[in-house]
Parts: C-alpha cells; sequence; structure tokens
C-alpha cells in the first residue's frame, strides 16, 4: 500500500513509523520533517500527505504532530479526507470500521513504540464496515466536503 507520512518535527516515534510502515512492506512517501528541505510546519506537512489520499496518488496517510490534534485538523481540510486522531487501538479500529478514515493522526508526545505498533496493528486488521447508518454517515461526510460549508 502507498501511504503518505508527514511530521512536523523529526521524532523517535516519527521515525518508527516510517519504519514500521516500510518493514510491513508499504511504499513510503515522507512530507516535513522527514523528507529534508520540505517545510515542516503541520499544517503544511500534514496538507501535502493528504492532499496525496485525495489525489490518489497514496491511499492512506500518516500525520504527525506533538499533540496529534494540528495534524488531524489540517488533514480534515482536505475534501475527501477522513482523518482520526488516535491514541489507542481500540479507537483505530473504530476510525477505520466505523468512519472509513483514510487518515491516521498521532501524537508525537503521547505516543510510544510498543502503543505504536498496537494502533498501526489495529488501523490495518480493521476494514470500513457494512452497516447501513455508518455508511451514510459517511457519504453525509463526502456530502460536506462537496458542498464545502456545514450549513443546511
Amino acid at each position: 500500500m502507498r501511504i503518505s507520512v508527514s511530521s512536523d518535527m523529526d521524532e523517535p516515534v516519527a521515525r518508527s513509523l516510517v519504519a514500521e510502515l516500510r518493514d510491513r512492506g508499504h511504499e513510503v512517501t515522507t512530507h516535513g520533517a522527514l523528507h529534508p528541505g520540505r517545510d515542516p510546519r503541520w499544517a503544511v506537512c500534514s496538507e501535502a500527505a493528504a492532499r496525496e489520499v485525495a489525489a490518489g496518488s497514496a491511499e492512506q496517510a500518516v500525520v504527525c504532530c506533538w499533540t496529534g490534534t494540528g495534524a488531524s485538523i489540517a488533514a480534515n481540510k482536505v475534501a475527501g479526507v477522513r482523518a482520526a486522531l488516535c491514541t489507542d487501538a481500540y479507537t483505530a479500529d473504530g476510525a477505520r470500521r466505523w468512519n472509513d478514515a483514510n487518515v491516521l493522526a498521532l501524537s508525537l508526545r503521547l505516543t510510544s513504540e510498543p502503543l505504536l505498533k498496537e494502533i498501526l496493528d489495529a488501523w490495518f486488521a480493521a476494514e470500513a464496515g457494512e452497516d447501513a447508518d455508518d455508511r451514510e454517515n459517511v457519504a453525509h461526510i463526502g456530502r460536506l466536503d462537496h458542498l464545502g460549508r456545514t450549513d443546511p
């Protein structure tokens, strides 16, 4: 799978993330502090990773910043992206299963290497569910992207 990864800081967990994804056989593209010469600001590098997902040049992305919040906000501004900030494996499973999330957001501060592996295991093991309510919610988000606004 092609995965776009961004981080605003060159932290050990960000480097471990890239190595772990490659060890799992994924093709990884890096942005921000993980790619020398690229803009490391969390809003900029998260947008770059998310745009690869929206354009289809990456199937998924993982965006990182100190809390993960800014990276998830920036990624979610890109139409077609459903970024989920996950701090544990249960949340990662639910994000994929119920929300059909295509971008994983991680906190560089809170994510240890063992927790990173648990989150990635859950993220990649889960698939979008077939529940009609969940599918309609995801479709509704897509319509919001198309409208570019949230008012009725």
